[in-house]
């Protein structure tokens, strides 16, 4: 279904807040909504132009009352007023018994969507409207109080091996192991919704490029503040012989240094290809399924 250019082009919005004080009546989160835009391309005889305008206006009213009326929530004017969500939408009126309604919100601060879906309700009257508002209103408090993603910088894995092995075709082996790792780390992270990975090529300081932050006494952090992120994740793989190894990793607070996180995964039995498989497990177990 597609629907008309006016609802579509409204999704395209990004609002840069001014920031809101957490303190007092300012502790409820500020939320932004415009009006809706309505269109009507069902080719009916009658024009109804009035009684959508009276409709729209009435859902405006209730979707507002009803966010303001959760004491998390309180109605701003705009983002400038200090709205840390912006609510956009459109509703079209596609036949006779059939509207389609797109719902985006905005994390102003994070400049992301939290929310992008497309309801489709049935009727053209007053009761329709009401429970489709009612519906709606659900929908967006259950975006809103989902909380935003962990910018997060992943940097590469790197090994720590305490064994005697050769050079050569082995190193090229253990990167290309190690690379596995890191990307299967960051897919799972970025799989589980909690954080939102920075790309961190770009970071060509001395310890990142010798893969040595696990030696560096923090200095990742300020590697990855510059890069944008909240937090910094390295991670070793240290072999203690050709088929037992251990993995750690460690996060910091990007601003302050401080320690968030840590695992380690005590010894383990296996080939050099069951580090992907063994560091995905550790790293899904400290910061996805135990939050």
């Amino acid at each position: 279904m597609h629907l008309s250019r006016s609802i579509l082009s409204a999704l395209l919005l990004i609002v840069f807040p001014a920031a809101y004080s957490p303190a007092g009546a300012e502790a409820a989160i500020g939320v932004a909504m415009d009006d809706f835009s309505y269109t009507d391309t069902s080719a009916e005889p009658a024009n109804q132009t009035v009684a959508h305008e009276r409709r729209l206006s009435a859902f405006m009213a209730a979707l507002r009352r009803d966010i303001g009326a959760d004491g998390r929530y309180r109605p701003v004017a705009s983002a400038q007023d200090g709205a840390a969500f912006k609510v956009i939408g459109g509703i079209q009126k596609t036949s006779t018994l059939v509207q389609w309604a797109k719902v985006a919100v905005i994390d102003v601060g994070a400049k992301k969507l939290v929310m992008d879906k497309l309801y489709t309700f049935r009727g053209d009257n007053d009761e329709s409207w009401e429970r489709a508002e009612m519906f709606v209103s659900r929908e967006i408090m259950a975006a809103l109080a989902t909380p935003a993603p962990v910018v997060l910088a992943v940097f590469e894995f790197e090994l720590e091996d305490t064994t005697a092995a050769s050079v050569g075709a082995s190193a090229t082996s253990d990167a290309s192991y190690l690379a596995e790792v890191t990307a299967s780390v960051r897919e799972a992270l970025g799989r589980s919704g909690r954080y939102r990975l920075v790309d961190v090529a770009g970071a060509n300081e001395q310890a990142v490029k010798a893969r040595a932050l696990r030696d560096c006494d923090g200095c990742e952090t300020a590697i990855a503040q510059k890069l944008g992120a909240d937090q910094s994740l390295i991670g070793v793989v240290r072999r203690v012989s050709r088929t037992e190894y251990t993995l750690g990793f460690q996060v910091r607070d990007a601003k302050t240094g401080a320690v968030l996180a840590r695992g380690d995964s005590g010894l383990r039995l296996g080939a050099d290809y069951s580090w992907k498989r063994g560091a995905v497990r550790l790293v899904s177990e400290r910061l996805v399924e135990t939050r």
